[in-house]
Protein backbone atom coordinates (compact mmCIF):
# COMPACT_ATOMS: atom_id res chain seq x y z
CA UNK A 1 0.00 0.00 0.00
CA UNK A 2 1.53 3.89 -0.50
CA UNK A 3 2.74 5.71 2.52
CA UNK A 4 0.58 8.07 4.57
CA UNK A 5 -0.47 11.14 2.62
CA UNK A 6 -1.42 14.51 4.19
CA UNK A 7 -5.10 15.09 3.26
CA UNK A 8 -5.88 18.50 1.60
CA UNK A 9 -9.15 18.73 1.67
CA UNK A 10 -11.32 18.25 4.75
CA UNK A 11 -14.35 15.96 4.18
CA UNK A 12 -18.15 17.27 3.01
CA UNK A 13 -20.22 16.77 5.65
CA UNK A 14 -23.01 19.67 5.00
CA UNK A 15 -25.16 20.75 1.92
CA UNK A 16 -25.06 23.44 0.50
CA UNK A 17 -27.00 26.84 1.59
CA UNK A 18 -30.54 26.91 0.40
CA UNK A 19 -31.35 28.66 -2.75
CA UNK A 20 -31.91 32.42 -1.43
CA UNK A 21 -35.27 33.71 -1.16
CA UNK A 22 -34.76 36.59 -3.69
CA UNK A 23 -33.40 34.04 -6.41
CA UNK A 24 -36.95 31.86 -5.97
CA UNK A 25 -39.34 34.74 -6.13
CA UNK A 26 -37.49 36.22 -9.24
CA UNK A 27 -37.80 32.62 -10.92
CA UNK A 28 -42.07 32.47 -9.85
CA UNK A 29 -42.09 35.94 -11.27
CA UNK A 30 -40.99 35.03 -14.78
CA UNK A 31 -42.42 32.13 -15.18
CA UNK A 32 -45.58 34.25 -14.59
CA UNK A 33 -44.76 36.84 -17.47
CA UNK A 34 -43.87 34.73 -19.94
CA UNK A 35 -46.74 33.13 -21.89
CA UNK A 36 -45.40 30.05 -22.86
CA UNK A 37 -45.88 27.70 -19.73
CA UNK A 38 -42.13 26.13 -18.61
CA UNK A 39 -42.05 22.68 -19.34
CA UNK A 40 -41.05 19.69 -16.92
CA UNK A 41 -37.32 19.41 -17.45
CA UNK A 42 -37.21 23.40 -17.60
CA UNK A 43 -38.83 23.78 -14.58
CA UNK A 44 -36.61 21.24 -13.12
CA UNK A 45 -33.18 23.12 -14.50
CA UNK A 46 -34.68 25.97 -12.15
CA UNK A 47 -35.46 24.42 -9.22
CA UNK A 48 -32.57 24.50 -6.27
CA UNK A 49 -30.64 21.26 -6.28
CA UNK A 50 -31.93 18.62 -3.79
CA UNK A 51 -28.66 17.88 -1.53
CA UNK A 52 -28.85 16.44 1.77
CA UNK A 53 -28.24 18.53 5.03
CA UNK A 54 -27.28 15.34 6.74
CA UNK A 55 -24.21 12.73 5.87
CA UNK A 56 -25.66 10.02 3.06
CA UNK A 57 -26.30 6.70 4.03
CA UNK A 58 -23.60 4.22 3.71
CA UNK A 59 -23.82 1.85 1.13
CA UNK A 60 -21.81 -1.37 1.39
CA UNK A 61 -20.75 -4.22 -0.78
CA UNK A 62 -22.48 -7.70 0.08
CA UNK A 63 -23.00 -7.79 3.57
CA UNK A 64 -20.82 -10.41 5.70
CA UNK A 65 -22.26 -13.45 7.61
CA UNK A 66 -23.98 -12.02 10.81
CA UNK A 67 -21.65 -12.38 13.97
CA UNK A 68 -22.64 -15.98 15.11
CA UNK A 69 -21.75 -17.09 11.54
CA UNK A 70 -18.60 -15.19 12.00
CA UNK A 71 -17.58 -16.77 15.26
CA UNK A 72 -18.25 -19.99 14.16
CA UNK A 73 -16.19 -19.43 10.74
CA UNK A 74 -13.13 -17.47 13.15
CA UNK A 75 -13.29 -20.89 14.57
CA UNK A 76 -12.42 -23.17 11.68
CA UNK A 77 -9.76 -21.11 10.51
CA UNK A 78 -6.30 -22.35 10.51
CA UNK A 79 -3.76 -20.63 13.20
CA UNK A 80 -0.63 -20.05 12.19
CA UNK A 81 2.10 -17.63 12.17
CA UNK A 82 2.25 -15.71 9.44
CA UNK A 83 4.80 -16.79 6.06
CA UNK A 84 7.34 -14.75 4.48
CA UNK A 85 6.98 -11.88 1.84
CA UNK A 86 9.72 -14.27 -0.27
CA UNK A 87 8.18 -13.82 -3.78
CA UNK A 88 5.79 -11.17 -3.23
CA UNK A 89 4.30 -8.25 -5.62
CA UNK A 90 1.30 -6.78 -6.25
CA UNK A 91 1.38 -7.48 -10.27
CA UNK A 92 0.61 -11.08 -8.63
CA UNK A 93 -2.51 -9.87 -7.89
CA UNK A 94 -4.03 -8.65 -11.16
CA UNK A 95 -6.54 -5.67 -10.88
CA UNK A 96 -8.12 -3.88 -11.72
CA UNK A 97 -9.81 -6.06 -14.58
CA UNK A 98 -12.49 -4.69 -17.11
CA UNK A 99 -15.76 -5.68 -15.26
CA UNK A 100 -18.28 -4.40 -18.35
CA UNK A 101 -17.56 -2.30 -21.31
CA UNK A 102 -15.30 0.21 -19.87
CA UNK A 103 -16.10 -0.37 -16.28
CA UNK A 104 -13.08 -1.64 -14.03
CA UNK A 105 -13.31 -2.61 -11.16
CA UNK A 106 -12.49 -0.15 -9.52
CA UNK A 107 -14.96 2.65 -11.44
CA UNK A 108 -17.36 -0.33 -10.44
CA UNK A 109 -17.10 -0.26 -7.02
CA UNK A 110 -17.36 3.95 -7.13
CA UNK A 111 -20.69 3.34 -9.11
CA UNK A 112 -21.89 0.44 -6.71
CA UNK A 113 -20.92 2.44 -3.51
CA UNK A 114 -21.10 5.74 -4.42
CA UNK A 115 -24.74 8.07 -4.66
CA UNK A 116 -25.78 10.49 -7.50
CA UNK A 117 -22.69 8.73 -9.75
CA UNK A 118 -21.88 10.24 -12.51
CA UNK A 119 -19.21 9.06 -15.00
CA UNK A 120 -17.35 10.01 -18.50
CA UNK A 121 -17.20 8.31 -21.67
CA UNK A 122 -14.09 5.86 -20.51
CA UNK A 123 -16.44 5.11 -17.06
CA UNK A 124 -14.70 7.35 -14.72
CA UNK A 125 -16.68 8.84 -11.82
CA UNK A 126 -16.58 12.26 -12.55
CA UNK A 127 -19.18 13.36 -9.76
CA UNK A 128 -20.94 11.48 -6.80
CA UNK A 129 -21.09 11.42 -2.79
CA UNK A 130 -19.34 9.14 -1.40
CA UNK A 131 -19.59 7.78 2.15
CA UNK A 132 -16.47 6.00 3.90
CA UNK A 133 -17.96 3.81 6.43
CA UNK A 134 -13.83 3.24 8.04
CA UNK A 135 -14.44 6.72 9.31
CA UNK A 136 -17.74 8.17 8.63
CA UNK A 137 -16.99 10.72 5.94
CA UNK A 138 -18.65 11.70 3.10
CA UNK A 139 -16.30 12.83 -0.15
CA UNK A 140 -17.82 14.36 -3.05
CA UNK A 141 -14.32 13.76 -5.23
CA UNK A 142 -13.46 9.87 -6.68
CA UNK A 143 -9.67 11.43 -5.88
CA UNK A 144 -10.18 11.07 -2.57
CA UNK A 145 -11.52 7.52 -2.17
CA UNK A 146 -9.25 4.31 -2.21
CA UNK A 147 -10.65 0.96 -3.14
CA UNK A 148 -9.34 -0.87 -0.17
CA UNK A 149 -9.16 -4.60 -0.01
CA UNK A 150 -10.40 -5.76 3.35
CA UNK A 151 -8.12 -8.46 3.19
CA UNK A 152 -5.36 -6.78 2.24
CA UNK A 153 -3.48 -8.35 -0.52
CA UNK A 154 0.02 -8.76 1.21
CA UNK A 155 -1.52 -10.06 4.23
CA UNK A 156 -3.01 -12.65 1.72
CA UNK A 157 -0.07 -13.68 0.49
CA UNK A 158 1.26 -14.33 3.97
CA UNK A 159 -1.60 -16.52 4.79
CA UNK A 160 -1.64 -18.74 2.01
CA UNK A 161 -1.72 -16.80 -1.53
CA UNK A 162 1.39 -17.05 -2.16
CA UNK A 163 0.38 -20.47 -3.38
CA UNK A 164 -2.32 -19.64 -5.28
CA UNK A 165 -2.62 -19.78 -8.92
CA UNK A 166 -2.62 -16.23 -10.86
CA UNK A 167 -6.50 -17.19 -11.75
CA UNK A 168 -6.84 -17.10 -8.20
CA UNK A 169 -5.10 -14.26 -7.25
CA UNK A 170 -7.02 -12.18 -10.08
CA UNK A 171 -10.36 -13.45 -8.31
CA UNK A 172 -9.46 -12.84 -4.65
CA UNK A 173 -7.87 -8.89 -5.77
CA UNK A 174 -11.47 -8.13 -7.69
CA UNK A 175 -13.68 -9.84 -5.72
CA UNK A 176 -17.31 -8.15 -6.10
CA UNK A 177 -19.50 -11.22 -4.69
CA UNK A 178 -18.19 -10.72 -0.86
CA UNK A 179 -17.62 -7.90 1.06
CA UNK A 180 -13.74 -7.77 0.14
CA UNK A 181 -13.79 -4.31 -1.76
CA UNK A 182 -14.64 -1.03 0.00
CA UNK A 183 -14.96 2.87 -1.06
CA UNK A 184 -12.81 4.57 1.36
CA UNK A 185 -10.94 7.63 2.32
CA UNK A 186 -7.43 7.19 0.55
CA UNK A 187 -5.29 8.48 3.83
CA UNK A 188 -7.28 5.75 6.03
CA UNK A 189 -6.72 2.89 3.66
CA UNK A 190 -3.07 3.87 3.24
CA UNK A 191 -2.81 3.94 7.29
CA UNK A 192 -4.05 0.51 7.59
CA UNK A 193 -1.67 -0.79 4.62
CA UNK A 194 -1.36 -4.19 4.88
CA UNK A 195 -1.98 -4.51 8.78
CA UNK A 196 -4.05 -7.54 10.03
CA UNK A 197 -6.76 -6.65 13.24
CA UNK A 198 -4.33 -6.95 15.73
CA UNK A 199 -2.17 -3.87 14.08
CA UNK A 200 -4.89 -1.73 12.65
CA UNK A 201 -8.56 -1.22 13.35
CA UNK A 202 -10.74 1.35 11.39
CA UNK A 203 -11.23 4.56 13.49
CA UNK A 204 -14.78 4.73 13.55
CA UNK A 205 -15.84 2.12 16.89
CA UNK A 206 -19.03 1.43 15.68
CA UNK A 207 -17.73 -0.18 12.30
CA UNK A 208 -15.90 -3.16 14.27
CA UNK A 209 -18.49 -5.37 14.42
CA UNK A 210 -19.07 -5.08 10.38
CA UNK A 211 -14.83 -5.08 9.55
CA UNK A 212 -14.76 -7.94 12.19
CA UNK A 213 -17.58 -10.17 10.12
CA UNK A 214 -16.02 -8.73 6.76
CA UNK A 215 -12.56 -9.88 7.28
CA UNK A 216 -13.37 -12.89 8.72
CA UNK A 217 -15.66 -13.77 6.40
CA UNK A 218 -12.91 -13.40 3.50
CA UNK A 219 -10.53 -15.37 5.14
CA UNK A 220 -13.14 -17.93 5.66
CA UNK A 221 -14.22 -17.89 1.71
CA UNK A 222 -10.22 -18.16 0.73
CA UNK A 223 -9.09 -20.57 3.03
CA UNK A 224 -6.55 -18.38 4.74
CA UNK A 225 -4.47 -18.61 8.09
CA UNK A 226 -5.02 -16.27 11.09
CA UNK A 227 -2.41 -15.71 13.80
CA UNK A 228 -3.12 -15.92 17.03
CA UNK A 229 -2.60 -12.31 17.81
CA UNK A 230 -5.24 -11.39 14.55
CA UNK A 231 -7.86 -13.93 16.38
CA UNK A 232 -7.90 -12.96 19.38
CA UNK A 233 -8.49 -9.21 18.15
CA UNK A 234 -10.97 -10.29 15.81
CA UNK A 235 -12.63 -12.11 18.67
CA UNK A 236 -13.04 -8.80 20.55
CA UNK A 237 -14.22 -6.82 17.55
CA UNK A 238 -16.86 -9.50 17.32
CA UNK A 239 -18.02 -8.90 21.04
CA UNK A 240 -18.75 -5.57 20.03
CA UNK A 241 -21.66 -7.46 17.70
Amino acid sequence: MPPLLSRKRPPVRCAPPALPTFIASAVLALAAAVPVALTAPASAALAAPALPSAPIAPVVPPPPPDADAARAHLAELTVAPEGPMDGYSRAKFPHWITISGECNTRETVLQRDGEEVEVDPKCAATAGRWYSPYDGATWTLASDLDIDHMVPLAQAWRSGADAWTTAQRRKFANDLESSQLWAVTDNVNQAKGDKDPAQWKPPLASFHCTYARSWTDVKHRYRLSVDQAEKTALQDMLATC
